[in-house]
Parts: C-alpha cells; structure tokens; sequence
C-alpha cells in the first residue's frame, strides 16, 4: 500500500512578513556598527564630562592645552574648526589630536584650519592639511584669539596673557551657552569666507610683510607709477621693482592690472 502523504497549508506564525527586513548579514552588520558607534559617543561624551569637571574649579587658562584640546577634539562627532594663531605650542598640540585616528565613524568629521600666515611656518601644519582629506585649510590676516570649535556646541578660546612682563598667565574661557556658541560661529564663518584657500595663498614678495604687500597690490590697482609708489613706501625704485616682479610672478599676472584684480579675487585686497 502506497502511503499518502497530506500537505497542509502553513499556519499563520510561520508565514513570512513582508514588512520585516530579512535578517541579512549586512543588516545585522550595519546593526552592530551602529550598536558600536552609538557607545563610542556616549562614553567619549562621558569623559569629556569627567574631564569638565575636573578643571571646574580651576583656571582653565592653568589647564595643560593638550588635556584640553585631545578631550574636545576627541569628543567631536561632526565638525572641528580651528583657528590657529601660530603659536608653537597649539600648531603642535592641534596637529597631534588631529592626526590620530577617530574612534568609529567620527573619522568622517569635517575639519577646518583657518590659520594667521605666521601659522603656516610650522609644517606640520601643511603636512596635515597635505595628508588628510577631511581638513581644508585657509589663510587670513589679522590678529584673532585661538580658538577651537567642536560640533556647533563647545567653543574653545584662549587669548594672551594681559601683561606677559609681569608673568601674567593664559586667558581661556570654554563657552557652551548655545547664543553665545552661535555668535563666535558666525563670526568664524565671516572670517572663513573671506580668508584665502591654502594653495592659492602666495609666498609674495619674500620678505614682505602683509602690510607692505597689500600697499604694493593697492599701487598697482591704481595704477601708481613706481617712483611714486617706492617713495611712498620709502625704499628704493629697484627694491621697488624687484617685490613688483615677485609679485606678478606668484599671482600668474602678465600685467600690473591683473595683478590687481587677481588680488581682490584671492581676497588679498577688498573688491571696491
């Protein structure tokens, strides 16, 4: 006798549920990085809590930069800016944090240099921005305080000391008042965009300063002759010449003109 043998129909709990993603080696890979990374945050969050609270009490100027800037640096999810000053020390504390490996995904944070030109003269400074890809660097002129900028929520700022002669100390201050973060960012923004890219920042004139540089591009956008350019910068007409060529050599220029409008298109002069 052949036996039979009844199919039934699959009950209700065994049947498959269109609307649950199928358990796939890359979702439950995806689910555990995500696991990863949202621990990651929360520890690293907590220890920069722990180390706040430690210097509470203190002098934050008293504070070690490096304690201070590898915490915030480290805690950082999305954005750092920087605005580096020049100093030995923060060129050589700002580098390091940021030339170790992030923790997670935090590797794809943006990072942004905008750096005093006498900044520039600390290669490691053009070795980061050379290496890493997440980090653009600018350069602008003027006298800015060092500060650090951490996700849109921590800005860092330490100034000079008021009177060094007197062997008064660092100035720091760590704001987190959401207003106060949001106006020392916009005020960082300001300053971003009207600062000069890296590569095309040049090396004019050799030993020029800014001032006399920018005095020299002026000249040349007005059209000044050169002896009267030279006697109005008190150095002599060849002296006079020989920065004007260095100039336009650096600039690209093939005529005194278009130096000048090269100027205003780096930012190197303001457009009139």
């Amino acid at each position: 006798m052949v036996g039979l043998v009844t199919m039934s129909e699959p009950s209700p709990e065994h049947e498959t549920d269109s609307s649950v993603p199928a358990m796939t080696g890359d979702y439950v890979e995806r689910a555990l990085l995500a696991a990863r990374d949202l621990i990651e945050s929360t520890v690293t969050r907590h220890r920069r809590e722990l180390a706040q609270d430690s210097w509470a009490g203190k002098a934050l100027g008293q504070v070690p930069l490096a304690e201070v800037v590898d915490t915030l640096v480290d805690g950082a999810e999305r954005t750092v800016s920087v605005v580096l000053s020049g100093g030995e020390e923060q060129s050589e504390v700002v580098c390091s944090a940021l030339a170790r490996p992030a923790r997670g995904g935090r590797g794809r944070r943006a990072v942004r240099l905008l750096c005093l030109p006498r900044a520039l003269d600390a290669a490691r400074v053009r070795a980061l921005a050379r290496t890493d890809p997440r980090c653009e660097v600018r350069v602008c002129d003027g006298e800015l305080p060092e500060a650090l900028f951490i996700d849109g929520q921590i800005v860092y700022v330490r100034n000079e000391p008021p009177d060094p002669a007197r062997g008064g100390g660092r100035q720091a201050s760590l704001v987190e008042d959401p207003a106060a973060v949001q106006a020392l960012e916009l005020m960082f923004a300001g300053t971003w965009g009207n600062a000069v890219a890296l590569e095309d920042y040049p090396r004019l004139g050799g030993r020029l300063c800014p001032t006399s540089m920018r005095r020299i591009l002026e000249c040349l956008r007005t059209g000044h002759t050169d002896e009267v350019a030279a006697r109005d910068m008190q150095v002599s007409l060849r002296t006079y010449r020989r920065y004007v060529a260095e100039i336009m050599r650096e600039l690209g220029a093939g005529s005194r003109f278009q130096a000048g409008v090269r100027a205003v298109e780096l930012g190197l002069l303001p457009d009139r």
